[in-house]
């Protein structure tokens, strides 16, 4: 009886449906933009079908018809791929500026053949200043989460460090904070995908393990949970 009242008693989860329109409501809310989009996506869609229907289908009204309900399906998709997009770059949007964010965007946005922790690798325990390392094909990434007057030389000398142990890895560094030649929170991962491949896949695991070995002892900058780490693993 218990456990049937227990199961009785947990909480339903939102359905798809549901959870779409809640992600709407706050993205709209952060970036009322998002309105605009959306429609441009799904009318520019539906357009682009609409004239391929005429230019390829004008005499057979089957073949219409398939063009048509093709564009709305295409339209959808692009619609949710906007919201998608939008969403995400909402959600970073609140976060940006805290200490923690980038090690946020390790965690859940890194670019397909990027792997990396969410946990700094070097922090400065009086402003909360960090830095995050990324491995990937491109070789390795430093990410400076402050300003650049205060994370400049925190990155200088990590980099130094990683190039000590491995000397022929390129090794690439953005900055994200407040000043305005850095790169924002939302832009991190267009940013790594930019960067041109160098490395084959045992080369980017070679390099992981090498730089395992160097250890950080660090003191842990609020906004990161140390329950949550993670091992890195490649995408």
């Amino acid at each position: 009886m218990a456990r049937k009242e227990r199961a009785a008693k947990a909480p339903k989860e939102p359905g798809r449906i549901k959870q779409m329109v809640q992600v709407f409501h706050m993205t709209r809310r952060y970036d009322p933009s998002v309105v605009w989009w959306m429609i441009l996506g799904f009318v520019g869609s539906v357009a682009v079908f609409v004239i391929a229907a005429v230019l390829f289908s004008r005499d057979s009204i089957v073949g219409i018809v398939l063009w048509s309900v093709a564009g709305l399906l295409a339209g959808v998709l692009v619609t949710m791929i906007i919201l998608g997009r939008r969403a995400e770059r909402a959600a970073y949007g609140q976060i940006a500026g805290q200490p923690g964010a980038v090690g946020a965007v390790f965690k859940g946005s890194l670019p397909r053949g990027w792997a990396g922790s969410e946990m700094p690798v070097a922090v400065n325990g009086k402003t909360q200043d960090a830095v995050y390392r990324a491995i990937g094909r491109g070789g390795i990434a430093l990410v400076g989460e402050g300003p650049v007057s205060r994370t400049r030389r925190m990155v200088e000398d990590e980099k130094r460090k990683v190039s000590r142990v491995l000397p022929n890895v390129p090794v690439t560094t953005l900055y994200v904070g407040p000043d305005e030649s850095s790169v924002p929170l939302h832009r991190v991962p267009r940013e790594l995908r930019r960067v041109k491949p160098q490395l084959t896949k045992p080369e980017v695991l070679a390099v992981s393990n090498r730089l395992s070995s160097l250890g950080n002892a660090l003191p842990i900058p609020k906004g990161v949970d140390p329950f949550k780490v993670r091992p890195q693993r490649a995408r």
